[in-house]
C-alpha cells in the first residue's frame, strides 16, 4: 500500500509538471521517453535543450484515441484506421500538415509523428491534461536509446522536472514501427 501510495505522488507530480509547462521520464509502449504538453512551444524547447537536439528533427507524440489525433490532423485519411487496427506491434503514423502543436516538434514540411498508445501511464499522462505528450527517446541527441531506467543519462533524469518511476527494471528496447501517410493517402513504411 505504501510503495502504491508513493507511485500515485510520484505520477501526480508528473502530472502537474506536464500542466505547468514542465518536462517528464516516462516509461512509454515502447522505450523510455522524455515528454511534455505537445501544444506548449516553452516546453519542447525545454526537451531540445536536455537532449542537446538540433531544432530541425520532428519528435513524435502520443494521443489516446483517434479523436484526439483528428484535432491535429485536419487532412486525415482513411487509410490510418486500417494501419492502426492492423499493427502487429507500437504503430507511429507520420502525418502530413498538423495543425495546433508546437511549431519546433514539427519537420520542416509540416508533418509529424503520431502513435495512438494503449499503455496505461501514457494514458493516464495524456487524459490528465487532455492534450497530446511528446514521447522523443531518452538518450542524448546522437547516443543509442537506453534499455532500462539505469541506462538513461544522469544529466537526463536530472534535466527533466519529473519522473514516472514505474516500470524502472524492465527492459524496454522495442522502438515503434513508422509509416508515412501522404495527403493522396500512398502509405510508405519507414521503420518495420
Amino acid at each position: 500500500m505504501l510503495s502504491e501510495e508513493i507511485n500515485l505522488k510520484k505520477m501526480n507530480k508528473a502530472i502537474e509538471a506536464l500542466k505547468n509547462g514542465g518536462t517528464i521520464l516516462y516509461p512509454t509502449d515502447t522505450i523510455w521517453g522524455i515528454g511534455c504538453d505537445a501544444t506548449d512551444e516553452n516546453a519542447c524547447q525545454k526537451l531540445l535543450d536536455i537532449k542537446q537536439r538540433p531544432e530541425n528533427k520532428s519528435f513524435i507524440i502520443l494521443v489516446d484515441n483517434f479523436a484526439m489525433l483528428e484535432r491535429y490532423i485536419p487532412e486525415f485519411q482513411e487509410v490510418c484506421y486500417d494501419l492502426a487496427d492492423f499493427a502487429s506491434k507500437p504503430l507511429t503514423i507520420i502525418y502530413p500538415k498538423a495543425k495546433g502543436l508546437a511549431p519546433s516538434i514539427l519537420a520542416k514540411d509540416g508533418s509529424i509523428g503520431i502513435r495512438i498508445t494503449t499503455d496505461p501511464i501514457c494514458q493516464k499522462l495524456i487524459r490528465s491534461i487532455r492534450k497530446p505528450i511528446v514521447s522523443t527517446s531518452a538518450n542524448l541527441s546522437g547516443e543509442s536509446n537506453p534499455t532500462c531506467f539505469d541506462d538513461i543519462n544522469e544529466g537526463i533524469k536530472s534535466g527533466v522536472d519529473a519522473i514516472v518511476e514505474e516500470r524502472t527494471f524492465e527492459k524496454m528496447e522495442k522502438p515503434s514501427q513508422i509509416v508515412k501517410v501522404g495527403i493522396d493517402g500512398k502509405v510508405q513504411v519507414i521503420r518495420k
